[in-house]
C-alpha cells in the first residue's frame, strides 16, 4: 500500500476521493497474457463491496486464463491504483479506474494473472534485500489512420517540428499522463517521420507496469480524439526505424543503489555486473518473452540501432545492454539500459523475465564479458565468432524454441503462464508461417 496505507486506509481513500469527484462509473483494468488490456466497469454503490470482496466475471475468454470449466474469476481491485480518467467527463458522474489482482473464486491468488506473476519475481527479490527499479522508454508511432502508414511528419530525432499535430498530441499526452499521477521526465521526436517517445519517470517496477499499460491507452486515446492513429507495433514501415522499449533497471538495497561503486569500471558495483551478466546469459530465451510478435522480429535486425548481438558498453547503441554515463553526486542514477524489448510486450511478463534473468547472474556471481565499445554491426561473423558475441533470435519461431528450454522463464512466470504463452506464440506463428506476402507475390509471379 502507497504510503505504508493500511488495507483499509486504502478503501476509506478510494470511497472519499470516488464521492469527492462525484463519480459515477469506476472500470476495473487488468491484462491477459499478451499485454491487452481488460476493461468491465461498475458503478460506485458496487465499489465498497468490490475493494472488500472483489467483483466475479467468467475467465474463460480472457486470453491464458482459464478453461470453461474453471472460468469464474474474481477482479480485486488494488487502492493505490484509483485514478479518474480525464478524457471522460468531470465534476458530475466522473469516471474512474483501478488495477485489479485477479483471484480464484476461494480468495488464493490466480497464477495466470500478468500482475501476479511480477508481484511474485519482485517477491523474490525483497527476499535477497532488493527492490527492482526501471524506467522504460516507449517509441510509437502516428498514423493517419489505422488502415495504413501515412505519416502526420517528416522529422527527425529530437527535430522541433513546426506546430504541427505530432506536437499538440505529445503535449496533451503528457498534460494527461500527468493528470493521472504518472510523472514523464522527456518527450521528443524519434528517429523515424511521425514517430516518437514520452519517457516516464523512473519507479518500482509494479508500479512502473501498470504505468505502461496507461500510457499505451492515453497516447491511443488523445490520438483517436484528434481523429488519427497511434500504434506501439514494433516495425510499422519498411526501411524506417522499428519502435523499441529500452528499458532502464536498478536494484535498491534500502536507499541505496546497489548498482553504484565509486571506484568501479563504469561506477558498477559488482552485483550491477553479475546482474549484467545474467542478462546477456539468458537474453536469448527470454527475448519471445520482451519481443512476443512475430513483428518484433522486423525491427531486431543491424542497421536500424536495435540491439541483435549479445554485447555491452557504455557508448555503444548497438549493444543489448548500455550503461548510461555515470554524472558525479547522481549516485541513484546509475543504471542499465536493455534495448531488445519493444512496447507491445506484456510489461508485467518483460520485466518479470528481466529481473529474473539479472538475480540469476547476482545469485550466482557471474561475470560478464569484457564490454564491447566498437561496433559490432561492422565487425565480421568471424571476428564475433572470435570474441564470443553471440546474437538474438532472428524470429519468432527461433525464440519460442529458446523459450520452451528455459527452466528461469518456466519458473519466472509458472507453469500456467508458461504453458499459455507457449501455446499462444506456437498458434501464432503456424498462422503467419502459411500466409503468401505481398513480397512474395511482387518477387515471385512475374518469373515464376
Amino acid at each position: 500500500m502507497a504510503a505504508g496505507r493500511t488495507k483499509k486506509e486504502g478503501k476509506e481513500y478510494v470511497l472519499k476521493k470516488a464521492k469527492e469527484h462525484d463519480v459515477k462509473f469506476i472500470r476495473l483494468w487488468f491484462t491477459d497474457i499478451l499485454g491487452m488490456l481488460k476493461s468491465f466497469a461498475i458503478t460506485v454503490e458496487e465499489l465498497e463491496g468490490a475493494m472488500e470482496e472483489g467483483m466475479g466475471f467468467d475467465g474463460s475468454s480472457i486470453e491464458g486464463f482459464a478453461r470453461i470449466d474453471e472460468s469464474d474469476m474474481v477482479a480485486l481491485p488494488d487502492p493505490d491504483t484509483f485514478q479518474l480518467l480525464p478524457w471522460r467527463p468531470a465534476g458530475h458522474q466522473a469516471v474512474a479506474r483501478v488495477f485489479c489482482d485477479i483471484m480464484r473464486p476461494g480468495g488464493e491468488a490466480f497464477d495466470g494473472d500478468p500482475r501476479y506473476v511480477l508481484k511474485e519475481n519482485l517477491k523474490r527479490a525483497a527476499d535477497l534485500g532488493y527492490t527492482y527499479y526501471v524506467g522504460p522508454e516507449l517509441e510509437y508511432f502516428y498514423f493517419k489512420n489505422s488502415l495504413g502508414t501515412d505519416t502526420l511528419d517528416e522529422g527527425g530525432y529530437f527535430d522541433m517540428t513546426p506546430l504541427d499535430l505530432g506536437t499538440d498530441l505529445r503535449r496533451e499526452t503528457v498534460l494527461t499522463l500527468e493528470e493521472m499521477g504518472i510523472g514523464v521526465e522527456y518527450s521528443h521526436h524519434e528517429v523515424a517521420s511521425s514517430q516518437h517517445e514520452v519517457d516516464m519517470r523512473y519507479t518500482d517496477a509494479l508500479t512502473m507496469a501498470d504505468n505502461v499499460m496507461t500510457y499505451r491507452l492515453v497516447v491511443k486515446q488523445v490520438a483517436m480524439g484528434h481523429g488519427v492513429y497511434a500504434t506501439f507495433m514494433p516495425k510499422p514501415v519498411f526501411g524506417m526505424n522499428g519502435s523499441g522499449m529500452h528499458v532502464h533497471q536498478s536494484l535498491f538495497k534500502g536507499g541505496r543503489n546497489a548498482f553504484f561503486e565509486e571506484d568501479a569500471p563504469y561506477h558498477l558495483s559488482g552485483i550491477a555486473r553479475s546482474f549484467v551478466a545474467g542478462l546477456l546469459k539468458h537474453g536469448p530465451e527470454i527475448t519471445a518473452i520482451t519481443s512476443q510478435w512475430v513483428n518484433s522480429y522486423k525491427r531486431l535486425v543491424p542497421g536500424y540501432e536495435a540491439p541483435v548481438y549479445l554485447s555491452w558498453a557504455r557508448q555503444n547503441r548497438a549493444d543489448l545492454i548500455r550503461v548510461p554515463e555515470y554524472k558525479p553526486g547522481r549516485e541513484n542514477a546509475t543504471r542499465i539500459e536493455y534495448r531488445s524489448p519493444d512496447p507491445a510486450c506484456n510489461p508485467y511478463l518483460c520485466f518479470a523475465v528481466m529481473l529474473a534473468a539479472g538475480l540469476d547472474g547476482v545469485e550466482k556471481g557471474l561475470t560478464p564479458p569484457d564490454p564491447v565499445e566498437e561496433n559490432v554491426y561492422e565487425m565480421g561473423e568471424e571476428e564475433r565468432r572470435r570474441r564470443g558475441i553471440g546474437t538474438l533470435p532472428s524470429n519468432l519461431w527461433e525464440a519460442i524454441q529458446l523459450l520452451e528450454k528455459s527452466e528461469l522463464v518456466r519458473k519466472a512466470l509458472g507453469d500456467h503462464v508458461f504453458n499459455a504463452f507457449m501455446k499462444n506464440k506456437m498458434i501464432e506463428w503456424d498462422r503467419y508461417r502459411i500466409q503468401v506476402t505481398e513480397y512474395e507475390v511482387k518477387r515471385y509471379l512475374p518469373m515464376l
